[in-house]
């Protein structure tokens, strides 16, 4: 088991999401850097889609009543077990007892905690995300004992070869959506041209993106949506939806984020400028 000691800001067990069930409205949830928790996961021989830790801008503290290992992941944070700093990207062994705390992160806002054989909150619709209204719980508080598996191998500590992420990039590809070509010329080059700050109001539902420029979109009949669908409303408000969107939206879809740049925009803080690229010309 594994205790809460202290909750950190808003942590959250996540696995890579909730599939199978939009047709009734439930949303895919899922790690908001999907890239860094499969990383967390291969740094132990976890499978994939194994549920891990989702650390928000400042960490918890946490108790192992058990051994075990784990590793951590994403942006780097200050971390420290048993009041040692420790390096993180790599398996880590945990003794019974063994105190990890992680403070802040140092650029960035997200980190993953991997556990050897995963995290064994209950699975529910076929998935163990947090979810409200999903999940008894929302995110983790104070005391809770989050089950793990027993009798795992203890994997030395060593380093292994961990590719360099870049998470300064502050440009974001995208394909054009079903409702860009409705925009003008001129509304298209804005869209390219401008620079947005993240608002400091964005979360794991949608990013919501600010600017000076004058443009709008006449709302839509509702149609389906995904994480990474970027909308403009009538109001000239840019939505980006992350992975705990609604299943369909009445707001024109301009843009669809690659998966990769959706792990890219969930490390971005509030403040922070980005710009649009499209990947490929519209249809």
């Amino acid at each position: 088991m594994i205790e809460i000691v202290t909750p950190g800001l808003y942590t959250t067990v996540q696995d890579l999401g909730r599939f199978g069930h939009r047709a009734t409205g439930v949303p895919v949830s899922g790690a908001m850097d999907s890239e860094a928790a499969l990383l967390a996961n291969s740094l132990l021989g976890n499978l994939k889609d194994e549920a891990v830790l989702e650390i928000v801008l400042v960490g918890p503290t946490l108790k192992f009543h058990q051994n075990t290992a784990i590793a951590i992941a994403g942006v780097p944070f200050e971390v420290t077990l048993n009041d040692i700093v420790i390096n993180t990207n790599r398996s880590i062994s945990i003794k019974k007892n063994d105190v990890l705390h992680l403070g802040r992160a140092k650029k960035g806002m997200i980190c993953y905690l991997a556990v050897a054989g995963g995290i064994q909150t209950p699975k529910v619709l076929n998935s163990r995300s947090f979810y409200a209204n999903i999940t008894k719980e929302a995110t983790l508080k104070k005391g809770a004992m989050l089950p793990i598996k027993e009798d795992v191998i203890i994997t030395k500590d060593e380093r292994p070869s961990v590719k360099e992420r870049n998470f300064d990039s502050n440009y974001l590809e995208v394909y054009p959506g079903p409702e860009y070509s409705s925009l003008t010329i001129f509304e298209q080059q804005g869209l390219l041209e401008q620079r947005f700050i993240i608002s400091s109001q964005s979360n794991r539902m949608a990013y919501i993106l600010e600017s000076g420029l004058t443009l709008s979109a006449e709302e839509i009949f509702t149609a389906p949506v995904q994480p990474g669908t970027v909308q403009l409303t009538p109001s000239g408000k840019i939505l980006v939806l992350m992975r705990d969107a609604q299943v369909t939206g009445g707001y024109a879809r301009i843009f669809q984020l690659t998966e990769q740049c959706i792990n890219l925009l969930a490390q971005k803080r509030g403040g922070e400028a980005v710009g649009f690229k499209v990947t490929c010309s519209p249809s």
